[in-house]
């Protein structure tokens, strides 16, 4: 498969996807696609052999037609964590039916979905609910399909650690929100690797498959690692759940994408660990 077609290749896991797809090819070969709605939001990828980068609106049905025409496969990466429960039904449940869709008419059947942990049609956040809507749709269809379902993912540009290790660079102690929340961190370039190697192997067709770091950890000692890598240790203060969604709704008022949202607290009283399905 040489011509693939990378939907959120221009975010933080999309770029590890792109350089490992890359290596693949050995820089030619093949093709790999990426669109984005402003070109200067992929200058970071834009050097990188045979990436091709498109201006087009992926929730836009005819530009995801077009996109298609000549993919052999696609990666589909896009999700995002804050919004209204529109915005996380825009995102995670209409453009992978739309994707399904236009990949049936296309005659693309190899497709590669990224979604999440924890994901469940009765789980507690907008967040999860929309990812298991969205996956369900697509395990419908009658797509090649394989769904990678991640930890947290961590690496060098990720937003996760290194907002806890700026913010304890700047503050004398952290308040923080679901402490004892349960993660199983993964490293994007293992993601990354995973999603490279089920593009060549049609065993994976079929399958949905957990992904995760080999150590458990609460948010608490996660964020206690990132003050501690960054050398900023600070005192992490566990709050109650009343001043969490309190510190979570003053976040969500604040200009810019909020660090915590109270859709976010609703997510963390999910394990986000594997099971006995975990690579």
């Amino acid at each position: 498969m040489n011509h693939i077609l990378v939907l959120g290749g221009t975010g933080f896991v999309g770029r590890s996807v792109l350089e490992r797809l890359v290596r693949r090819n050995g820089g030619g070969g093949g093709g790999i696609t990426v669109p984005t709605r402003r070109r200067a939001h992929a200058r970071h990828i834009q050097s990188l052999p045979t990436v091709e980068v498109v201006e087009a609106d992926v929730h836009d049905p005819r530009a995801l037609a077009t996109l298609l025409q000549g993919q052999d496969a696609v990666i589909h990466l896009v999700a995002i964590l804050h919004g209204s429960t529109a915005d996380f039904e825009r995102v995670h449940v209409t453009l992978p039916r739309s994707l399904a869709a236009a990949c049936h008419v296309a005659g693309v059947r190899r497709l590669l979905h990224v979604s999440a942990l924890g994901v469940a049609a009765d789980a507690p956040s907008d967040y999860l609910r929309s990812k298991a809507a969205g996956e369900a749709a697509l395990i419908a269809s009658p797509l090649d399909l394989t769904v990678l379902r991640p930890s947290v993912i961590f690496g060098a540009r990720d937003r996760f650690l290194n907002v806890f290790a700026e913010l304890q660079a700047l503050a004398p102690m952290v308040p923080l929100a679901c402490a004892d929340a349960r993660f199983q961190p993964v490293w994007v370039e293992d993601v990354a690797e995973a999603l490279a190697r089920a593009l060549d192997r049609p065993s994976t067709i079929g399958q949905v498959i957990e992904a995760a770091g080999p150590r458990e950890a609460t948010l608490g000692e996660l964020v206690k690692l990132a003050g501690q890598w960054s050398g900023h240790r600070r005192l992490v203060l566990p709050l109650p759940a009343p001043l969490a969604t309190l510190q979570a709704r003053m976040m969500e008022l604040m200009p810019g994408e909020p660090l915590m949202s109270r859709d976010n607290l609703r997510s963390m009283q999910v394990d986000n660990v594997c099971d006995s399905n975990c690579r």
